[in-house]
């Protein structure tokens, strides 16, 4: 198993002004306190967004522990996305686009969509949502996964959901229990003499 090396790549400003080059690993000579750096990191990272809150359309307020956005920037896309954006460009390119494409998909869906039938697909729609507002506004910055953690649901709301869950479960069972008497009936029926 190899284990890659993470790669930074700097930025250079010279008496507040941003530099149009940027420098790879290695040595590099600076005028002290009048250039300046920044290291922006360019292999595979994940960004931890954390207590994301979503509002359903039902009016239930749901929270997200943890969304985690695996990027990396394209080396040569770091002067562009950094001089639009700042070195800490995954602030306003993921932290807060992942805050409002969940706030978009929750406002529309009620909580039963959100937590059990929609769940499954969360991630990947908000990978879909996410690269394609990239390719547009930091083309070079790629999304290779996002992974969401279940929600946490109100206390009350999720008893609901477990008692309900306790209750259908109940009801299979002996919805099963009255299939397997009714086989075993029709059985004995069968084997008595007319």
């Amino acid at each position: 198993k190899s284990l890659k090396k993470k790669q930074w790549y700097q930025r250079r400003v010279r008496g507040g002004a941003l530099l149009g080059t940027t420098a790879a690993p290695g040595y590099h000579f600076m005028t002290p306190f009048i250039t300046s750096f920044r290291s922006v990191q360019v292999t595979t990272q994940t960004d931890e967004v954390k207590d994301i809150p979503c509002g359903t359309s039902g009016g239930v307020m749901i929270y997200f522990d943890r969304i985690e956005v695996v990027n990396r920037l394209k080396s040569s896309a770091v002067l562009n996305v950094v001089k639009d954006f700042s070195p800490d460009y995954d602030k306003p390119l993921i932290f807060d686009k992942v805050h409002h494409e969940v706030n978009q998909f929750c406002s529309t869906q009620n909580l039963h969509s959100v937590y059990i039938d929609l769940f499954d697909q969360i991630d990947e729609n908000l990978k879909t949502a996410l690269q394609k507002d990239l390719h547009q506004v930091a083309p070079g910055l790629d999304i290779v996964a996002v992974r969401v953690t279940k929600p946490k649901i109100p206390e009350a709301i999720r008893r609901n959901y477990e008692l309900m869950e306790a209750e259908r479960t109940k009801l299979l069972i002996a919805t099963e229990k009255a299939k397997k008497s009714l086989k075993k009936k029709q059985k004995q029926k069968e084997r008595e003499p007319l």
